[in-house]
């Protein structure tokens, strides 16, 4: 019995995807498994009680919650510290903080994995020329172009640090819109290595956005000093309302803590407003969300190559992040599959996503999201500039059950709309 109207042709197809990739949903149980215990051990350690659930107002003196909040993403993290907050807007403001807490005037930021994400160029005054960027502040930006086929151009990298010895080494481990690969733990191990070789004074600083959670080995733990993220994304959980964190080495982090409130308070002030219960419980069903929807990315990917698309990455592959390219091939599949994912969202299901103008972003885009936080892209969602080559970046999924629906959906759609204009899936 279902309650959906999808072809039976989308049907045996998922039926066949989810014989194909049994076995890497296996390997994803095993993940899932380790972190959640992982977590749970974090939380003892922090000594969680229930009195840290308690909010704080004014200057959120003493708010031992959110001290508590901090060991135990730091102890996730393999962090010697951590600063997770609710009022960080968005993981482009988290990642803002941490470039302003850390470099100075005439300090140089190299970015090894090409341009950056669309949002944090105007931070770093690549784009828009707003007043209050990293370049309006004297930091200059350099990078080291990918590979033709989207990887790390290694020995690229080593010679510009070795020859620039920059003050900071900047990684974003997701592809953002771009079709290169997302980085596992083992290329961001190996770019730790070459950038501790070349300058070890180089402070090495990951944008681990959609990266938590997917692998068992930390960044932290592979030669990253400092990391930040969202949490509204992997790290809350899907029940975190706003925030983000900045985690690594605990001098760094205090740097970030003095940018976010004011040098000489840094943590010591910050009121929680309530929130602190949102926060933990985020941070406790996070390694089971994240490797949810990690499922359904290798889901997605398997049932669109049966249907004869092609993915990034395959079903197959070891992954870095929960994102899941598919290649639509046009403007009007681009439009059906947003408008599948949509139509399987417990929210705003009947709501038809349409392509507009977006801050920070070059291309009109489209967006879909059925999501109980606003943009929180953990929940089942996708999104793509409507621009060549019309491959759509899918992500999230709160439970397997409702993202393996949400994809189905979406391949239904194509199909049926495609039929309708006498074309071929």
């Amino acid at each position: 019995m279902s309650f959906f109207d999808i072809d039976n042709r989308i049907i045996e197809a998922s039926q066949k995807a989810m014989e194909l990739c049994k076995s890497k949903l296996d390997e994803i149980n095993d993940i899932q498994e380790y972190n959640q215990q992982k977590m749970i051990k974090a939380f003892q350690e922090a000594g969680v009680r229930e009195s840290h659930f308690s909010g704080s107002t004014g200057y959120g003196y003493d708010d031992f919650g959110r001290d508590a909040l901090d060991r135990v993403y730091a102890y996730a993290f393999d962090a010697e510290d951590a600063l997770v907050r609710h009022n960080f807007a968005s993981g482009t403001h988290t990642l803002t903080v941490a470039l302003f807490g850390i470099l100075r005037p005439n300090d140089t930021m190299l970015s090894v994995t090409g341009m950056p994400y669309d949002t944090i160029r105007s931070a770093i005054g690549l784009e828009g020329n707003y007043p209050g960027s990293l370049k309006d502040f004297g930091v200059n930006f350099e990078m080291v172009d990918l590979k033709a086929d989207g990887t790390v151009d290694y020995e690229a990298v080593e010679q510009r640090i070795r020859e620039e010895k920059p003050k900071m080494v900047y990684i974003q481990r997701s592809r953002g819109y771009s079709i290169r690969p997302s980085l596992t733990y083992r290329e961001i191990k190996k770019l730790c290595e070459i950038s501790k070789k070349a300058s070890p004074k180089s402070i090495i600083m990951l944008d681990n956005c959609y990266g938590e959670f997917v692998e068992k080995v930390t960044p932290m733990s592979v030669g990253v000093d400092i990391m930040a993220g969202s949490l509204i994304k992997n790290a809350g959980g899907g029940i975190a309302p706003t925030g983000g964190y900045i985690a690594g080495k605990k001098e760094l982090v205090e740097m970030c803590a003095y940018r976010l409130t004011t040098p000489g308070t840094g943590k010591e002030i910050g009121a929680t407003l309530g929130n602190n219960r949102e926060l933990f419980m985020g941070a406790y069903h996070a390694p089971f969300v994240s490797c949810e929807a990690l499922k359904t990315a290798v889901f997605a990917s398997a049932l669109f190559e049966i249907l004869g698309y092609d993915t990034t990455p395959k079903y197959s592959e070891n992954r870095g992040d929960i994102i899941q390219l598919i290649m639509l091939g046009n403007e009007e599949k681009l439009c059906s599959f947003c408008e599948g994912i949509q139509s399987g969202s417990a929210v705003d299901s009947f709501v038809k996503p349409e392509p507009s103008d977006m801050p920070g972003y070059e291309s009109q885009v489209i967006m879909a999201a059925g999501a109980f936080t606003l943009g929180s892209s953990i929940e089942l969602s996708a999104d793509a500039p409507l621009r060549e080559p019309y491959a759509v970046w899918m992500q999230g999924g709160l439970n397997f059950c409702s993202g393996k629906l949400g994809v189905m959906l979406a391949a239904d759609k194509i199909l049926k709309k495609s039929e309708e204009n006498k074309n071929i899936i």
